[in-house]
């Protein structure tokens, strides 16, 4: 074993010394930002957030089917419609952060308000916007066709979620960051 007060010219040159060497070699734990990929990885807060943005996704295809008839793979990389994914992912975050660190934390308070506030322009700002949209949409299709307008591309009007797609995207999110992190806790422990 090293002392403290090794110097790295004392140390043995024909190898260079790696990260897990300078930090068994200071006394101190390794940084998470040294472990790269594998720390973002083992945060279960994380997980629970991209799982649950995941799931929402992947369930848009399947409600848009339920309600038009036609399957749709390109909801998959869409916003709006049902569930709000954005939502799942900050309620999905915010469970997994309030499990781990409590409900009385500052993180998860930061967390809390996050989702609030993106909870709101999902069904405030967004929605009307796409509202907006859709009546654009309908006066440049009622233009004349030599208008300088006419031929504009449609603006898209799946921007925002209804209360319900908001609220059914909280559920999702949840319930995926409750279960995922206890199946985590149970798994690797906290």
């Amino acid at each position: 074993p090293l002392d403290r007060r090794d110097s790295w010219s004392d140390l043995n040159r024909s190898s260079p010394p790696t990260t897990l060497d300078a930090a068994s070699t200071s006394g101190h734990e390794m940084s998470p930002l040294g472990r790269g990929v594998p720390a973002l990885i083992s945060s279960p807060a994380l997980m629970a957030a991209l799982l649950s943005f995941t799931v929402a996704q992947v369930a848009k295809v399947f409600t848009h089917w339920y309600t038009t008839g036609k399957l749709d793979w390109g909801r998959i990389m869409g916003s709006g419609g049902m569930p709000s994914s954005h939502t799942a992912l900050v309620v999905g975050l915010t469970t997994a952060v309030g499990l781990k660190e409590s409900l009385d934390s500052s993180i998860f308070a930061l967390c809390l308000v996050f989702t609030l506030v993106v909870m709101y322009d999902a069904t405030g700002v967004r929605l009307h916007a796409g509202r907006q949209a859709e009546v654009l949409n309908q006066l440049i299709f009622e233009l004349p066709p030599d208008h300088p307008v006419s031929d504009t591309r449609p603006l898209r009007d799946s921007l925002g979620h209804t209360p319900i797609q908001v609220g059914i995207g909280a559920l999702v999110g949840m319930v995926i960051g409750y279960v995922h992190y206890n199946m985590w806790i149970t798994q690797w422990g906290p």
